[in-house]
């Protein structure tokens, strides 16, 4: 059986082909569209797909200085003044301070708890007494908290040139 035999008409073959073509490229945005509206985007565009989940960065750096990753992880803290820093559990009794290439974007103040995906560079930094305790500061810890940073800290840090948060 050829399309002629089914389809004895070109007007009813051609509005039949269209009409599947509607139907699959409906199907196809409406799958994008519902992923899409699940997120917030900040900075670079990037995808979900090909996360790692941040407790496994410090094997993931074993032997470099620094590196590009995708990572996936849920906000424990952010910056209450700006949203220009988050934090996020590592599992290992560590924190991954994050912040955001060339300054361009800022999370929500309400984000900590939110899940996200970010991408970016990962490494090795010295963090200053002044920035720890700026950093503690932003974070509304006491005067005695900030007051008790007396040390710089060696601490391997995020970049991120682009993250998605999961509304």
């Amino acid at each position: 059986m050829n399309i002629r035999t089914k389809f004895p008409n070109k007007a009813l073959a051609a509005v039949f082909f269209s009409f599947f073509a509607l139907w699959v490229g409906f199907s196809c945005q409406n799958g994008v569209k519902s992923d899409d509206s699940q997120w917030a985007y900040f900075g670079d565009s990037i995808t979900v797909e090909g996360a790692k989940d941040v407790s496994e960065l410090p094997d993931l750096m074993k032997g470099k200085t620094m590196a590009v990753f995708k990572l996936s992880g849920t906000i424990q803290e952010c910056c209450q003044k700006k949203g220009c820093w988050m934090k996020l559990d590592m599992g290992n009794g560590q924190m991954l301070r994050v912040g955001f290439k060339d300054y361009a974007f800022f999370m929500p103040l309400e984000s900590a708890g939110s899940k996200i995906v970010m991408q970016g560079m990962a490494t090795y930094d010295t963090t200053t007494v002044d920035a720890l305790k700026h950093y503690a500061e932003d974070a509304g810890k006491s005067k005695d908290e900030i007051a008790a940073i007396t040390e710089p800290e060696l601490e391997l840090v995020f970049e991120a040139s682009g993250v998605r948060l999961r509304k």
